[in-house]
This record gives structure tokens, C-alpha cells and sequence, in this order.
């Protein structure tokens, strides 16, 4: 039973996780492809667009238990640092490392080499939001 919360948290972090997909590709599609920005600045751009949005979801779902009785402006901004301090910093330094890697170096296609990065990085951003942003 002591499992439970930690895989509805799991569940939960997956399905923000997948609407984020959406949101950073969307988000890199523009910047990259109707802007024509260099592909690792649209990446950057794209990976805070992905990490608001997630960060919204999660402290209103994902982890409502944990956030809504205790909830004040100040405490969702605290949060808000340390989910862009964390997640969101692995999540850019791992983007742009992946990206470089696998567009400027094996020349996968910006969209692809952007979805392989996002999976690569999934499970070090559950554990750094359940353990330390939205700890219990």
C-alpha cells in the first residue's frame, strides 16, 4: 500500500509528461522550423516552454496532494525555483547535450533527436520532482 502514492505519482507525472511532449516539439516545430532559429536555441526555448506547462499540471494534479492544503503564492513560487533549478535545469542540460549530439553529430532529424532526448532524461526529472520539488 505505501506504494500506491508513488505509482499515482508515476501515472500522473507520465501523462503531464506526454501533453509536455507535445508542448516542447510544438514548441521547438515553431521556433525552429517557422522562425528559423538555430536548433539549439529553439531547443532551449522549447524545453522551458515543456517545463512551465509541466510544472502548471503537476503542482495542480500530479502532486495536488501534497500542494493544495498547505497552497500559498509563496510556496508554489518556491516550488516553481526549485522545479526549474532542478527538473527543468537536467532537463536543459540534457536537451541540449542530446540534441548536439545526436543533430550535430549523427544528423538525426531535430524532431526525433528531440523525443529521444526527452525519454532519456524522464525518470531522473520523476525522481528530482517526487523527492525534492513536491516532497511530502
Amino acid at each position: 500500500m505505501s506504494r500506491l502514492p508513488w505509482l499515482r505519482h508515476f501515472l500522473k507525472f507520465n501523462a503531464v509528461g506526454a501533453i509536455g511532449i507535445v508542448a516542447q516539439l510544438a514548441a521547438l516545430a515553431v521556433f525552429k522550423g517557422l522562425f528559423g532559429m538555430q536548433y539549439l536555441v529553439a531547443t532551449a526555448l522549447a524545453v522551458e516552454t515543456a517545463v512551465l506547462h509541466n510544472f502548471v499540471w503537476h503542482e495542480r494534479w500530479t502532486w495536488a496532494d501534497r500542494t493544495r492544503s498547505a497552497w500559498s503564492a509563496r510556496a508554489a513560487l518556491g516550488r516553481l525555483a526549485r522545479f526549474n533549478l532542478s527538473a527543468g535545469g537536467v532537463s536543459m542540460a540534457s536537451n541540449l547535450l542530446f540534441m548536439r549530439l545526436f543533430v550535430g553529430q549523427l544528423h538525426v532529424p531535430y524532431l526525433a533527436a528531440n523525443l529521444l532526448s526527452i525519454a532519456l532524461t524522464s525518470l531522473a526529472n520523476f525522481l528530482l520532482s517526487d523527492l525534492f520539488v513536491f516532497r511530502g
